[in-house]
């Protein structure tokens, strides 16, 4: 996570504060209500579900070992995307003004066919991470569905993860520290979330199907670089060695094949690189790079014979900490053209000018050029990898589903370090490099990377965060060598600013076992985690006969920030300075992810895992002050969806073409499962879809004119293909919602341009 304006956000986190109290002792707490979100996932289409063992080939049954009980589904998740800071750079000016391409959320049920109650479902939201509220309404949404689904979902067996994306909307995360620059919490934010991560399991749930599973891995080469790599070389020469990247270039890929009729469901891939393609100035919403990946590969299969008509694509992340998908690498934006400072990443002792650079850096479109490139390198890697021949595939095969969570209280863990020393975590805290940013992101003012020593960033800084929380003598020295800069951990007023309650989770089916991460693993801290658990897991013979596969998911569940290694951590760049829970952190899920390995066996423990203590939910009690919308109005002797601005009437393939219309504010109807912006052709004497909100080359965007009046306007741009079909008449399509000035009735309605034609 990019800190771009962390300077900013500190002032106003203490500003705040002052006048949060001030409001609460004079107004109360403030109330923010349930908003109608025109999406209910109780309200869905019920296909004819597929009886379990419909359709098998002559003797496949329970008793073979590779069959599985399997479902995908994909729902819109995508929120307010005008007027809400945007989660990610932690910049109280990147505040949302429309739309590049829809956010999903992908779901992915793994289930034993001999015993269906034996099940785990795998979420990969276009989120910049799972969250503890999130899961939480998730959860509860899985319930009110009844029975059918409250008895084989809960706890163990569901995991949110975030795709890391830095351009969605933010103001929907359960603690303080990220709301404070989204001006609190929304509960609209929120809910398109929790809504839409229910829905696309419920759709999941009921295609559920026989099928099979296997895993197959292919490099990708250019669609990730270390942007850490002297915290990555403090780490022993000799476990460096045994790779030959600082980031791990393999895209691993789960295939979901239904057995009755061969075809494919959908495919689950991990793969380390950034959601921080789109810049810290961009304010369109999208899924960044893998959003990107994940919409090509599945418009890409949908017309083929072997591929089922709901097929779903999921791009999960895995060991991300200190990639990043700027793979030009780290310079100077301040006319010198010099490489940045390699230790400390800055500019003549400035940190801001370091930027790092996309492959298409040089268009000033705010990273959307780059950022689908990087997506299309993933995809194009994971549509090799799915195309190829079946001996580049591993079954996977064994009957055990088995899924394994429990909350830790790592404020104040003791355990055993694998040197045999007794060792403790720490209450969350955030070091000075934090502040710094990064290379996809530089902090403000003076902070600096690779700071371990006595801080000399400017003095008010230290005033602000011993106003804020100044941490013990304990502390300091539990958190050495970290120089804290805000102790997070130990502030509860007005309520938890991080969390000090993590997640352990763990997945299993047959060899393949997946650690769900809270936090950002960086790439020697992902590699030690699962090989750890893969030299227990052959020791024990967890997976009999077969070698056991590890793969590493997350951020997921929560946002507990980063996890680096121990020489790392000393290092204090900012993968190093936003480990939450000190330098042991590591080794604190390595200890608990061992200790819980064998619940995953075919034959667990028969004492139940400790459930923990559960962590706060502040759903209900999180501050907000965020404005609704108070009305729309048109412009004088003007109407809704009126053009303002046309589009010309012939346009040229590999060009744009926009049209201008009367508004109103899209938070009135956020159009879940629909579309704000549309392209139309005319086939045959009829308008028929060309193009959506889900494609990346038409935007939405609205800006307002009057605040006072209440006006607003909306550009809709279609960046023509260059294989768009020439003499064929186009138009662009407009789809509104606003709120009546004093009813407050939201209104429906539509705009058209004129038509044009691509020639």
């Amino acid at each position: 996570m990019a800190r771009t304006h962390i300077a900013t956000a500190l002032a106003a986190a203490c500003f705040a504060l002052l006048v949060v109290f001030q409001l609460v002792e004079n107004f109360g707490w403030p109330s923010v209500g349930f908003l109608n979100l025109h999406h209910d996932p109780k309200e869905v289409d019920s296909p004819s579900q597929i009886p379990i063992y419909a359709d098998l080939p002559e003797g496949s049954r329970a008793n073979d070992g590779s069959l599985y009980l399997l479902g995908v589904g994909k729902a819109d998740i995508t929120g307010p995307v005008v007027e809400i800071n945007m989660m990610g750079y932690a910049d109280p000016n990147q505040v949302g003004s429309g739309l590049r391409q829809r956010l999903y959320s992908r779901s992915f049920i793994i289930g034993d066919i001999r015993n269906p109650e034996e099940r785990f479902v795998y979420l990969v939201l276009d989120t910049q991470s799972g969250d503890t509220a999130i899961r939480y309404g998730i959860l509860n949404g899985l319930q009110e569905l009844g029975p059918e689904y409250a008895t084989v979902y809960g706890q163990k067996n569901v995991a949110v993860t975030g795709t890391h994306s830095h351009s969605g909307p933010g103001a929907w995360l359960n603690y303080l520290l990220p709301q404070i620059t989204s001006r609190g919490f929304h509960k609209q934010s929120y809910q398109a979330i929790v809504d839409g991560a229910v829905l696309s399991i419920r759709r999941a749930h009921e295609n559920l199907s026989v099928g099979r599973l296997s895993f197959g891995l292919i490099e990708v080469k250019d669609a990730n670089i270390n942007r850490s790599p002297y915290a990555y070389l403090a780490n022993p020469l000799e476990e460096r060695q045994k790779y030959e990247h600082d980031v791990d270039k393999s895209l691993t890929m789960v295939k979901f094949q239904r057995a009755g009729d061969g075809l494919n469901l959908g495919v689950l891939t991990w793969f380390p690189v950034h959601g921080t393609s789109m810049l810290g100035n961009n304010t369109l919403i999208s899924g960044d790079n893998k959003g990107v990946a994940a919409d090509l590969f599945e418009k890409d299969v949908k017309d083929r014979q072997d591929v089922a008509s709901d097929f779903v694509a999921g791009f999960s992340q895995a060991n991300v900490g200190d990639t990043s998908p700027n793979v030009l690498g780290a310079y100077c934006e301040d006319g010198s053209g010099e490489e940045c400072d390699f230790e400390d990443s800055t500019c003549g002792g400035r940190n801001q000018p370091c930027h790092g650079r996309g492959p298409h850096f040089r268009t000033k479109d705010q990273g959307a050029a780059s950022c689908f490139e990087i997506g299309r390198r993933q995809f194009a890697a994971a549509k090799e990898l799915f195309d190829s021949t079946e001996d580049k595939f591993t079954p996977i095969t064994g009957h055990p589903i088995r899924s394994l969570h429990s909350f830790q209280d790592f404020s104040n863990f003791t355990f055993q370090h694998p040197n045999s020393s007794m060792v403790t975590t720490c209450p969350a805290a955030l070091g000075y490099s934090f502040a710094a940013g990064t290379t996809d992101g530089p902090g403000a003012f003076d902070f600096k990377q690779n700071n371990t020593g006595s801080p000399n960033a400017n003095p008010v800084w230290s005033v602000v965060k011993g106003f804020i929380h100044e941490p013990s003598e304990d502390q300091k020295a539990c958190h050495h060598d970290k120089p804290i800069l805000l102790d997070v951990g130990e502030i509860e007023s007005p309520y938890l600013w991080t969390p000090n309650i993590v997640d352990i989770q763990l997945l299993r089916v047959g060899q393949l076992l997946i650690i769900v991460s809270p936090g950002e693993a960086t790439t020697m801290a992902g590699r030690r985690w699962k090989e750890a658990l893969a030299s227990s897991a052959h020791t024990s013979a967890l997976t009999s006969d077969a070698e056991p596969i590890f793969v590493l998911g997350g951020p997921a569940n929560s946002y507990t920030h980063y996890i680096s290694t121990e020489e790392e951590y000393g290092i204090q760049r900012y993968e190093g300075a936003s480990t939450l829970y000190g330098p042991h952190t590591l080794n604190a899920y390595i200890n608990l992810t061992l200790a819980y390995l064998p619940y995953l066996s075919s034959q667990p423990p028969s004492m139940p895992l400790p459930a923990g203590p559960f962590p706060p939910n502040h759903v209900n009690s999180s501050l907000s002050f965020i404005r609704s919308v108070l009305f729309d109005r048109p412009p004088f002797f003007k109407s809704f969806g009126d053009t303002l601005v046309e589009t010309p009437l012939n346009v040229a393939p590999g060009t744009t073409v926009t049209a201008t219309f009367v508004g109103a504010n899209p938070r009135n109807d956020l159009r879940l499962e629909k579309s704000y912006a549309l392209v139309e052709k005319l086939l045959d004497g009829t308008w028929v879809m060309e193009k959506d909100d889900s494609d990346w080359d038409l935007i939405f965007e609205w800006r307002r004119t009057s605040s006072v009046l209440g006006t607003s306007e909306v550009d809709i741009t279609w960046q023509v293909p260059d294989m768009a079909d020439a003499g064929t008449s186009y138009r662009l399509k407009y789809c509104g919602a606003a709120k009546t000035v004093g009813s407050g009735e939201i209104v429906q309605f539509e705009g058209m341009s004129r038509l044009f034609i691509v020639a």
